[in-house]
């Protein structure tokens, strides 16, 4: 009961803070508008540029940033759970190094015509692309692992750390045979950059979010069993070896989408979970949704430090979580 009642606390808060981050990030960047008339605005009211500003702008960019937090949050969470090593990180397995890759060579072979497009097609193609790098690296992840009929989450881990290194060296490879002006391009999305700031970006990520957080919401039962021991699994009835397909499913495809458009953000999936865990315990029906929303606040947050620190040039998102979660990825490391 106890525990319940902080879960609806931490979510109640959480929420709160959320907002309060989202509101504190319109005003961030290289115009300021005071906070009177950004109330003057969400009220209905204000001048015609700073509604331009605020509704076409920085709210779509924010609303991305809050979403791809959540997906990429949730995605650690998970491989976290499957691999049962607090090290395990979309970032870290390789999963968002096959997806940037897959999104390079499109942009290499079209020769970035296509990349910034605006068009109903390249909106939702560059998620596609992004999935097809993200699976293709998770399934020679799975594939290496699987050891004596059964998927060693060590292995796992172990295997996707070095397709992480060979994927960002094919990156280097394709990035260095660009036209310059696709190389920046390429460069600062690589980076981590919430590029797809529009409202159609938005709306093309949601559907996926909705319907793959809920569905690993309501699975988080075994995810809770798969943590034990696999004799403690099996012993219960448990299929380990299909739900971990199944969870690595999920897991890679949310990282896909949102690396797609918010480019390569590397250890949030490792920090908010953790932080989580440390909140309010390893039970994951209640680590999944919070570890969505503590995804949302860090994000927020980074994106708009990264819009303030060095107004007018903005710090890539990617860049500013990488210097909070290296060193804790450090600091975790020397612990396990």
């Amino acid at each position: 009961m106890m525990k319940d009642r902080k879960f609806f606390g931490l979510i109640v808060g959480g929420f709160l803070l959320l907002l309060m981050m989202m509101f504190l990030s319109i005003n961030a960047g290289f115009i300021k508008i005071p906070f009177d008339e950004v109330i003057d605005v969400l009220f209905g009211n204000g001048t015609e540029d700073n509604i331009l500003t605020i509704f076409d702008f920085r709210l779509p960019r924010i609303f991305m940033a809050a979403l791809v937090g959540m997906g990429i949050a949730v995605s650690g969470a998970i491989l976290q759970g499957i691999t049962r090593n607090p090290l395990a990180d979309p970032g870290v397995l390789g999963i968002n190094a096959g997806a940037g890759l897959g999104v390079v060579l499109y942009m290499f072979f079209l020769q970035g015509s296509a990349f910034m497009a605006q068009g109903f097609l390249s909106i939702f193609l560059m998620p596609i692309v992004a999935l097809c790098g993200a699976f293709l690296a998770a399934t020679v992840i799975y594939v290496l692992a699987w050891k004596k009929n059964a998927v060693n989450p060590t292995r796992m881990l172990l295997v996707g750390i070095g397709i992480n290194a060979f994927c960002g060296a094919l990156l280097i490879v394709f990035q260095l045979k660009m036209d310059p002006m696709d190389f920046t391009k390429a460069l600062v999305w690589l980076a981590g950059t919430i590029w797809g700031s529009n409202w159609t970006f938005v709306w093309a990520l949601t559907p996926w979010l909705v319907v793959l957080i809920p569905l690993a919401v309501y699975k988080a039962k075994v995810l809770d069993i798969m943590t034990l021991s696999e004799a403690s699994a099996i012993s219960v009835g448990l299929h380990i070896n299909r739900e971990r397909r199944n969870f690595l499913l999920i897991a890679v495809t949310l990282a896909g989408v949102c690396v797609a458009v918010g480019g390569g953000i590397t250890f949030l999936g490792l920090i908010a979970p953790h932080i989580v865990r440390k909140l309010i315990g390893a039970n994951h029906k209640k680590v999944l949704p919070l570890s969505a929303l503590f995804g949302a606040i860090i994000l927020v947050m980074a994106d708009m430090l990264g819009r303030v620190v060095m107004s007018p040039l903005e710090i890539p998102v990617g860049i500013v979580v990488a210097i909070i979660g290296a060193p804790y990825f450090v600091y975790l490391l020397v612990k396990n």
